[in-house]
């Protein structure tokens, strides 16, 4: 793995002092990695995934292409290379409203939104929900909006991506914003967190009631 990591640190024209910054780790870290001598940490290889566009497969065996599309660098949280929407109104709910993931889901007209979100040059998004817990702190904080895209078939997912999911624990509803990635079991997927407190997790997919791609996230600062 550490010589694709050079490969696509070349492809991005960047210097080991730039690429270290951009993962977070100091230069002596990187050229370990790229020589083989230390590992890429989860947190590193989704900020390859998800920022840089990484293919994920392709970092991890070398299959396939080595980027998803066009490489870059992007400041801003969301998923790049669908068509934006000069604007939209994009419905925020409340899930303690909707008694849950899956009713909204699955009847989402019969849902009043608590309010509306206009951003321009968004994805196309069927709705927002605020964020609860810190499984992905940094990047998202309780209080957060995400804003998602459902997904009506679980063979639709794009593994390294962030997704909302609901998934069903001892009958009862469990929703979570992870990233997806394939697990060594057949029929189970691996939930990643960008929280390094939060252990990696494998999941039976028959377990995930509802699932939708998350296009972006909204951050509100208020000063007192």
């Amino acid at each position: 793995m550490g010589e694709r990591l050079k490969l696509i640190r070349k492809a991005l024209g960047l210097t080991q002092e730039q690429l270290a910054q951009r993962l977070g780790v100091g230069k002596t870290a990187l050229s370990m990695i790229e020589t083989g001598r230390s590992r890429l940490s989860t947190r590193n290889k989704n900020i390859l995934v998800q920022e840089l566009n990484a293919n994920p497969e392709w970092l991890e065996r070398g299959v396939g292409e080595m980027f998803n599309a066009e490489p870059g660098l992007s400041s801003s949280f969301r998923l790049r290379g669908e068509g934006e929407l000069p604007l939209q109104s994009v419905p925020l709910y409340s899930i303690e409203g909707t008694a849950g993931l899956v009713p909204l889901f699955e009847q989402r007209e019969a849902h009043t939104p608590i309010n509306y979100i206009h951003i321009p040059n968004l994805p196309k998004c069927d709705g927002a929900i605020y964020v609860a817990g810190d499984s992905m702190y940094p990047l998202l904080k309780s209080g957060d909006i995400v804003l998602y895209k459902q997904l009506h078939d679980i063979e639709d997912i794009f593994w390294g991506n962030m997704y909302l999911l609901s998934i069903d624990i001892d009958g009862e509803e469990y929703v979570t914003i992870k990233y997806i990635q394939r697990a060594e079991r057949e029929g189970y997927i691996k939930l990643v967190s960008e929280n390094q407190h939060h252990a990696e997790k494998e999941v039976a997919l028959s377990r995930v009631r509802a699932i939708a791609l998350v296009k972006a996230s909204v951050r509100m600062n208020t000063m007192r």
